[in-house]
């Protein structure tokens, strides 16, 4: 079996391969352009597994790592190369099975699309930068994948190009992530300038006896630039939602396995680095926090069935982050494996939703689907449940060890903060089925349930909702804290009553859901209008975009006019006179070169007296003496 290993290139190379026949060769054979690129991941899928089987029955220090010269100069050698350790072969399956799922799942919802067979191609050149990016041996190369999945989120974003909301959403994407990208740049130069590499095997050795703690914090600080980015973490988190302009597979990928898992995979990555500084570790743990609580709030008062979801990944994005800060790296680690299979699983059922009423995005226009798409809803339930941590579904396990490490390392106040946003998790999840699913309204009334191969990911990701949890809980052979860790300290064993007291909150979530409206005991009407600025605060995002388009507007533009204006009158108008006195200096003295005999014979005649006047006054002067 170890002979895999020679072949763990072919991950990341087959989607890159099926994108360049798909892009081009079958661009007019839409139906074999995606076969193609579905075959193409599910080679990788099962070379993943292979290589996830070695890895994990090997001892949990298992490290294969091969490289290649690349650039090699004095002072800079750069390689590029392969990695294969437990986090990596984690990531691969991750990545693998959802991207796989969410293709066959295209084959249903996109297959009226007269872009079906561009949509696959970007679909395999997506994977392929995601995988390239789990491999890496070296933050340069991590760096070019990093970019190639930020562009091929803006072709995907942005598919219905035709669509200005899509376009604008696709550009808002790629600028906001260009500012966090450029600080995670300067973060790897510093890197570079002061230890003279970037591999992941060299630089931990060299940081641990490394003393700067300023520049250590430079670094860290630069380098998490890339995953607030990435990540969508406050105040960089405004181009997720609106990324739900793109198709809805899109969306479950991107929200679930590759784009936003990438900033917490590098956390992680780099935990060595990141853990040497307290307050690089403090403003993770506090940036994550917040964004996790800021998110939620938000959830609460969309309508937007995607909307919810998207901002439902945020804060789930902030919670893995969080874990992070407080030196959980195994539940940060592991709450992104579980968050990926449940929340891929509610993406591409909200999909269903939407393929099923004819794109209808609207909650409150949809209900009473639970009886016209079974399959749906049932599947719907499981990731809702599983994502308001209810046990034993896997949300529950990887949630609760976030807690218990905030309950262990004495966070109080991020525990508390854990617990308040379990709460609305479970609220505004169950706000979501109980009115589009149970609700009233008839919406709903011509809905039909979708086509095998959108239902059967459904289910398949459904069960992984489940049970995928069971993996750190001791119940399995596998114990996921044995291999998903740095120096063993990372990992931290459940508390009883954090488990017990988190349940309660997020039974009590779905309870007042329930009440509000489901049961309509409590009218959500009656609430809104007592606290109307509240309510219009938190469903209009905190006002954050608006604040963003004034700086924009007043801010940038306005400094762009003063540095026109400085650039015509102050820097033109010292060039432009300078040239204008050349300009008249030189109308004046070419009148001395006309070319007429006379003239010279009157500048010589002239010449002469000026000498000759000369040598007379010097003569006097002499006498004089």
């Amino acid at each position: 079996m170890a002979d895999i290993l020679n072949y763990i290139w072919l991950i990341p190379v087959l989607p890159f391969l099926a994108f360049a026949a798909a892009g081009t060769v079958f661009i007019g054979k839409p139906a074999t352009a995606a076969a193609v690129s579905i075959f193409a991941i599910a080679i990788s899928f099962i070379i993943s597994i292979i290589t996830a089987v070695l890895v994990f029955t090997s001892a949990p220090g298992f490290i294969y790592e091969s490289s290649l010269r690349w650039l090699d100069m004095p002072g800079l050698r750069v390689e590029m190369g392969l990695l294969i350790d437990p986090l990596s072969a984690l990531m691969l399956l991750v990545v693998t099975t959802v991207a796989l799922l969410v293709q066959i799942y295209s084959l249903g919802y996109m297959r009226d699309d007269p872009g079906f067979a561009r949509y696959f191609a970007y679909q395999s050149v997506f994977a392929g930068s995601m995988l390239g990016l789990v491999l890496a041996n070296n933050f340069g190369q991590i760096y070019v994948f990093w970019e190639l999945v930020g562009l091929c989120s803006y072709l995907l974003i942005g598919f219905w190009y035709h669509k200005d909301s899509a376009k604008n959403a696709a550009i808002k994407a790629f600028i906001t992530n260009r500012i966090g990208d450029f600080g995670f740049l300067l973060g790897i130069l510093l890197l570079l300038i002061t230890f003279g590499t970037l591999s992941f095997s060299q630089l931990p050795n060299q940081i641990g006896q490394y003393s700067n703690a300023a520049m250590l914090l430079v670094i860290g600080l630069l380098l998490f630039l890339g995953p607030m980015g990435k990540s969508a973490q406050f105040p960089l988190h405004v181009w997720l939602p609106d990324a739900m302009e793109g198709p809805t597979p899109v969306s479950a990928l991107i929200h679930a396995a590759t784009m936003v898992a990438a900033g917490v995979y590098l956390i992680a990555r780099a935990f060595f680095i990141f853990s040497e500084s307290a307050q690089v570790m403090s403003v993770i743990a506090y940036v994550g926090g917040f964004t996790a609580l800021f998110a939620a709030t938000i959830a609460i008062t969309q309508n937007d069935i995607k909307r919810i979801l998207a901002f439902s990944t945020l804060s789930q994005l902030g919670y893995m982050v969080m874990a992070m800060g407080i030196g959980a790296m195994t539940a940060g680690m592991f709450h992104l494996t579980t968050h990926a299979f449940f929340k891929a699983l509610l993406f591409l059922g909200a999909g269903s939703v939407i393929h099923a009423l004819h794109d209808e995005q609207d909650i409150w226009k949809m209900g009473n689907l639970s009886g016209k798409m079974p399959v749906t809803t049932v599947t719907f339930i499981i990731g809702a449940l599983a994502l308001a941590g209810i046990p034993p579904l896997a949300g529950f396990w990887s949630k609760d060890e976030i807690l218990s490490g905030a309950f262990a390392g004495s966070h109080t106040i991020l525990y508390l903060l854990g617990v308040f946003v379990a709460f609305l998790t479970a609220f505004y999840m169950f706000r979501l089925i109980f009115v589009a699913f149970f609700g009233s309204n008839h919406g709903g009334l011509h809905a039909h349930e979708s086509p095998a191969p959108m239902t059967i990911p459904l289910i398949i990701l459904s069960v992984f909702a489940i049970g995928a949890g069971l993996v750190n809980t001791g119940l399995t052979d596998f114990a996921f804290s044995r291999y998903i860790t740095v120096s063993g300290l990372e990992h931290h064993e459940p508390v009883s009553a954090v488990m017990i007291i988190s349940s309660l909150v997020a039974a009590a979530g779905i309870f007042l859901a329930w009440l509000i409206y489901q049961k309509q005991i409590i009218s959500a009407e009656a609430i809104k209008t007592k606290f109307i600025p509240i309510y219009n605060l938190l469903q209009n995002k905190y006002y954050i975009d608006e604040i963003y388009a004034w700086a924009g507007k007043n801010l940038v533009l306005g400094s762009s006019r003063l540095f026109e204006w400085l650039d015509l009158k102050v820097v033109n108008g010292i060039v432009d006179g300078l040239a204008g006195f050349a300009r008249w200096s030189g109308s004046k003295l070419r009148l001395l070169q006309n070319g007429q005999i006379q003239t010279y014979t009157v500048y010589i005649y002239v010449g002469l007296i000026v000498l000759l006047l000369a040598a007379i006054c010097m003569s006097v002067n002499a006498w004089l003496i």
